[in-house]
């Protein structure tokens, strides 16, 4: 994100005039610059991203491939932060804001993202390496463009209003795609290249995803995979601001919120496992009381897995018992197996990965159709680079040979 905030907001807005007008001369009235100012704009523009974005003729320019792509990456940008000071100047009643990229800095927005996160302008200040006074400047200015309240001091605490922390929802989602523009340069430059950022679930960290970012590793040797782990609540925020491309985990019944779409990839049976030696191990039938008279290690309600669990005492007309531990950290239930006779419910994909070590068994079957559903989850509106849309593809086919005959 650091190259993203590099970009000049401004010179953006210049370079879009350019694309739009097909000359130099013709841009620069339209962006209140003159023309050596403009060519200097773009000029640092290709400087930064290593590439030229146009190639200049006699009559005017002509758009280059690459700059045909970072053109329409920094369309979607400028439509997001648009969209998000249009959305909180609403709230007051206040007017559209023309022409924002001659009115708003990235030093201003980069300020934004920084306090309203760190929740403090001295941590700001030292994660952004400058001065106090100088942050409390940049939102100070902002703050007047957007005509719109964005922080509010408690004490001696401050923290971001409403508004803020919807403009800042739509600064990421900006600087996500201005991201994704620089990386698609550097793939054209560097060839198999670039980041992706996945976010996983702990259910979903399984033989499955393991195959699949090996083969991505091969097939772009490139580029770097970083793995951002959490509860489903807090992936799929960082997914819907862009902070990470992709969310794979279980498939949620309901997702609250209407800009991001589930796509199931395959179903994965569920087994009930312990350790080595349990007392249960090798036991058939297992009885209901079999599975009342041992302590479980749960995650949270609501989850699917824990779903699971309820229905499995459900169907047997029981009750679920008393959980002691609850807990989605599959390094935790591993330690608890071990150190006792405590059970857990694992998918059979996963549990592949944890019988290898010899140290966890199979204790039996929850019951019939009893599976969990890994799905894929990204925002609507996400326009996947090359990079990204080859992880999608293999995705797809591993998952399909996974699939139940």
């Amino acid at each position: 994100m650091t190259q993203a905030y590099s970009l000049n907001l401004r010179h953006l807005g210049a370079l879009l005039a350019v694309a739009a007008t097909g000359n130099i001369s013709g841009a620069a009235k339209t962006v209140n610059l003159s023309q050596p100012a403009l060519a200097q704009a773009i000029s640092k523009i290709e400087q930064t991203l290593g590439v030229s974005l146009f190639e200049r003729r006699p009559g005017g320019v002509t758009i280059t491939d690459a700059g045909t792509g970072f053109i329409i990456r920094t369309e979607r940008a400028l439509a997001y932060l648009a969209s998000g000071v249009r959305q909180i100047r609403r709230g007051s009643g206040k007017p559209v804001l023309m022409k924002l990229d001659q009115r708003v800095t990235m030093s201003q927005l980069r300020a934004l993202v920084s306090v309203v996160g760190a929740g403090s302008y001295a941590v700001a200040a030292r994660q952004l390496d400058i001065s106090v006074p100088s942050l409390h400047r940049a939102m100070r200015e902002l703050q007047e463009t957007v005509e719109i309240p964005l922080l509010e001091r408690t004490g001696r605490a401050i923290r971001p209003t409403a508004p803020a922390g919807q403009l800042v929802h739509y600064v990421r989602l900006m600087l996500a795609e201005l991201r994704a523009g620089i990386d698609e340069i550097a793939t054209r430059n560097q060839g198999l290249s670039g980041t992706l950022r996945i976010g996983v679930l702990p259910v979903a960290r399984s033989y499955f995803l393991s195959r699949v970012l090996a083969g991505f590793c091969t097939q772009w040797p490139a580029a770097s995979v970083e793995i951002v782990e959490g509860p489903h609540a807090e992936l799929l925020s960082h997914l819907r601001q862009g902070d990470v491309d992709l969310l794979i985990g279980s498939q949620r019944e309901w997702v609250p919120t209407h800009d991001v779409t589930q796509e199931a990839l395959f179903d994965d049976e569920l087994v009930i496992v312990g350790r080595t030696g349990h007392p249960l191990h090798g036991k058939t039938p297992l009885t209901t009381a079999d599975l009342l008279d041992h302590h479980w290690v749960m995650p949270a309600p609501g989850t699917p897995m824990r779903v699971h669990w309820e229905r499995m005492f459900a169907v047997r007309g029981q009750t679920p018992p008393i959980l002691r531990v609850q807990c989605g950290s599959v390094t935790i239930k591993r330690g608890m197996m071990l150190e006792g006779d405590w059970l857990t419910l694992m998918s059979r994909d996963q549990f592949r990965l944890e019988s290898q070590a010899g140290q966890l068994a199979e204790i039996g079957s929850p019951g019939a159709d009893f599976w969990r559903t890994i799905a894929l989850t990204r925002r609507n509106d996400w326009r996947p680079t090359a990079l990204q849309a080859t992880f999608i593809e293999l995705l797809r086919s591993v998952a399909a040979q996974m699939r139940r005959p």
